[in-house]
């Protein structure tokens, strides 16, 4: 079964950065759009930024202007980059690929850890 591992997270001050890198297990599998999403403490997971095969891009209102989300296909990988970071950033930020018909084409993996603390 493929995963999709996270990484990336950590600790940082306000208006700090992080690159944070989505890969799947296997280089088999062809993966079309892949979206971050995060969830921050008692709220529901939200979508953050999402990549489309052919590179286009959308984003959360909340992360237009800060965050970037690249993908590099040869290697499945799928990387944000996220600058101007506020404590309201603070959540578990997940990957993972959304079907037409609403839900999602992998399990969730465990996420990657940011904390935005002075």
């Amino acid at each position: 079964q493929v995963q999709l591992v996270e990484s990336g997270g950590g600790l940082v001050q306000p208006g700090g950065s992080l690159r944070l890198s989505c890969t799947a297990s296997t280089k088999n599998v062809i993966i079309y759009t892949m979206g971050w999403y995060r969830q921050a403490p008692g709220k529901q997971r939200e979508l953050v930024a999402i990549v489309h095969n052919a590179g286009n891009t959308d984003y959360a209102d909340s992360a237009k202007g800060r965050f970037t989300i690249s993908r590099n296909n040869a290697q499945n990988t799928v990387y944000l980059q996220m600058s101007n970071l506020k404590p309201e950033d603070t959540a578990v930020y997940y990957c993972n690929e959304p079907t037409y018909s609403g839900s999602y084409a992998f399990s969730w993996g465990q996420g990657t850890q940011v904390t935005v603390s002075s």
